[in-house]
């Protein structure tokens, strides 16, 4: 079986996550040298006894720290998983772009408190959000967006889910027409800081555009899709591709139909808190085999299935 490895994004976040995983010395390590490239204290974010994870700034690097530990875990006990390739949803692309090896861990880590830092200053100045469209007739919620001068599609995460972004404002407008046309089954008001992936977010993507210049990129040892070109990361064009992604659509269900055509995954592994992605691979291709990692238990469970990966 090829696997496509699925990387959790921002908003998947909740406080405890990883917690239960503290006592595996890779973990542990992995989280340990996350802390000290970021400058933060990965365990306390992680932990969200203050609501640090309500905050950008911290979710980005603490997120990417939890998926990046499992990944070393996996690579220790199943040195054979079939990897076919890798998908992250946004920030998600981060860890995978690690743990292709495509980016060093220390400046992955460093960059991201930049890119949390960017990207909370964006937040804070415009109050904007995004809405969740269900099961959308796609062209009219496109037209709709359209026509509002400050609203976009933020998020094409499957052919079941759209996600809209912009103003407070622009958004409650939005939602009146698509629910007065009838565009979608439902739209839902989702509880973010800010609508990323829109326009709104130009001037952290050319605070990233500075940024990058200073980052080095290998060619990743698997491919890792790209929300923003629908394509593998290519070495040279990495950095212009993360600075883009910060302000235009993400392609989370295209990226997976990349996965099925060219690297003829039968099943998909998503690593982080909750089961979002896992939710998206059903409805762009109900055939794929769904397995998930969030939990100790979870780990211990996908390890004793797969031993043959051992």
């Amino acid at each position: 079986m090829q696997l496509g490895i699925l990387f959790s994004g921002q908003g998947a976040q909740k406080p405890g996550m990883g917690c239960d995983l503290l006592a595996d010395e890779t973990f542990s390590k992995t989280l340990e040298q996350a802390s000290e490239a970021a400058e933060l204290d990965i365990v306390k974010l992680l932990k969200s006894e203050n609501g640090e994870l309500n905050q950008t700034r911290y979710v980005q690097p603490a997120l990417a720290a939890f998926s990046l530990g499992i990944w070393h875990m996996l690579q220790r006990d199943l040195p054979n998983l079939p990897a076919a390739g890798m998908v992250g949803l946004s920030l998600g692309e981060y860890p995978a772009l690690m743990a292709a090896e495509s980016l060093a861990i220390d400046a992955g880590f460093a960059l991201l408190k930049d890119r949390g830092q960017y990207m909370q200053k964006a937040a804070d100045e415009v109050a904007s959000t995004l809405a969740a469209v269900i099961d959308p007739d796609i062209e009219p919620v496109e037209k709709i967006c359209a026509q509002l001068p400050d609203v976009w599609v933020a998020n094409y995460n499957s052919p079941r889910q759209l996600v809209i972004g912009g103003t407070q404002a622009g958004i409650k407008e939005a939602v009146e027409r698509l629910k007065a046309s009838q565009a979608a089954k439902r739209v839902i008001k989702l509880n973010v800081s800010g609508a990323f992936h829109t326009p709104l977010f130009d001037g952290a993507r050319q605070q990233m555009k500075a940024r990058l210049c200073d980052v080095e990129f290998s060619q990743p040892k698997v491919p890792v899709i790209s929300n923003t070109i629908v394509a593998p990361f290519q070495t040279k064009e990495t950095a212009a591709i993360l600075e883009r992604q910060l302000a235009v659509p993400t392609h989370f269900g295209q990226d997976l139909q990349y996965l099925i055509e060219h690297q003829k995954i039968e099943g998909t592994l998503e690593i982080g808190p909750g089961k979002t992605l896992s939710k998206f691979a059903k409805q762009v291709d109900a055939g794929l085999k769904r397995e998930h990692i969030e939990t100790r238990l979870d780990y211990e469970n996908f390890v004793k299935e797969h031993v043959q990966w051992s």
